[in-house]
């Protein structure tokens, strides 16, 4: 169709999670408790980090970073599909349609990135010990946490280049709770080979790239340890690679599943967007921080040194009630 005689839709349509208004009453309370607990455990790790400085180490700051993308990743579509569980009709401006779009790219792929750089800071923590401060200094931490950054919005802007450009002209329904690039490519109103293609090998070169770098990381850690390390140190090292690699498999699990059909609309799709950007979130403190030693310890210091100060300021207020 000739681009100058299309007129192009002024929103789409969300077909949302589900139809039956029990679920929906049911399913707004328990994401709004969800997201919450999203954004508080992962600002308590960030704040955590920020505020400790003998967690100021390579593997915390990106563990941090971390937190920050899970944020973003969490909250660049549930705010919308809670408010859509209560109201009708679920519609999205075109503008808001490819701004889900660009930041779900920027988040995932930035997070795909920095599981990489976590990676690599483990193999070289575990694999050449000695040289850890050297190699992972504070240059080349910062390098790799914007590195995750830049990579994600560059990966970003090439997914939207060839879409925001294609003429939607209608039918605008989308069966998904968000703007799914899979999904929405297949409402233009044109031949779509050429941008499913290019879509299909940008998203999955980079996932599969970051998928088998952390899959030969992990592997050369295990082959390591189980050479070189004692009982105790196996041990430790077993416990710190199966957080990294239970969060890689949770979040790359769903992306793979649905990359492997990215054009047909299965029902599962919908629940494992879900989990990736919903659950992934919530299990990442869990797994990777908050069952750690040294967070623990600091989120207890904090706590102490809060209530502290909350006794301390208000030690003269008790005083001049006892004096009056």
């Amino acid at each position: 169709m000739d681009k100058g005689n299309y007129s192009r839709v002024p929103e789409f349509v969300l077909l949302g999670l589900c139809s039956s208004w029990e679920l929906r009453y049911f399913f707004f309370v328990f994401f709004n408790l969800l997201y919450i607990a999203i954004v508080l455990g992962n600002l308590l790790i960030v704040f955590t980090v920020i505020s400790e400085p003998a967690l100021h180490t390579p593997m915390y700051i990106m563990l941090s970073n971390l937190s920050v993308f899970d944020i973003f990743l969490a909250s660049y579509a549930t705010p919308k599909m809670i408010h859509d569980f209560l109201h009708e009709p679920k519609t999205i401006s075109f503008e808001g349609c490819m701004a889900q779009i660009f930041l779900l790219h920027v988040f995932a792929g930035g997070e795909m990135v920095l599981l990489v750089a976590m990676a690599y800071d483990r193999y070289v923590a575990i694999c050449k010990p000695l040289h850890y401060a050297t190699i992972m200094n504070l240059c080349t931490c910062t390098g790799l946490v914007v590195g995750s950054w830049v990579i994600g919005v560059m990966h970003s802007l090439s997914q939207l280049a060839f879409t925001v450009n294609l003429p939607f002209c209608g039918p605008n329904i989308v069966d998904s709770y968000y703007c799914d690039l899979t999904l929405v490519i297949k409402l233009a109103c044109t031949d779509t080979y050429i941008p499913e293609v290019l879509m299909l090998l940008d998203s999955g070169l980079m996932g599969a790239t970051s998928f088998f770098l952390l899959l030969i990381s992990y592997t050369v850690i295990l082959i390591t340890v189980r050479r070189h390390s004692s009982a105790a140190g196996m041990a430790k090292a077993r416990s710190t690679l199966t957080a990294h690699i239970t969060v890689v498999t949770l979040f790359f699990g769903p992306c793979i599943f649905i990359y492997a059909w990215p054009f047909s609309n299965l029902p599962v799709d919908n629940i494992l967007s879900v989990f990736s950007t919903v659950f992934t979130p919530i299990l990442n403190p869990l797994i990777y921080t908050l069952r750690n030693k040294e967070v623990k310890s600091a989120i207890h210091k904090l706590k102490t040194q809060y209530v502290t100060s909350r006794l301390s300021s208000q030690l003269p207020l008790i005083r001049l009630d006892l004096l009056n």
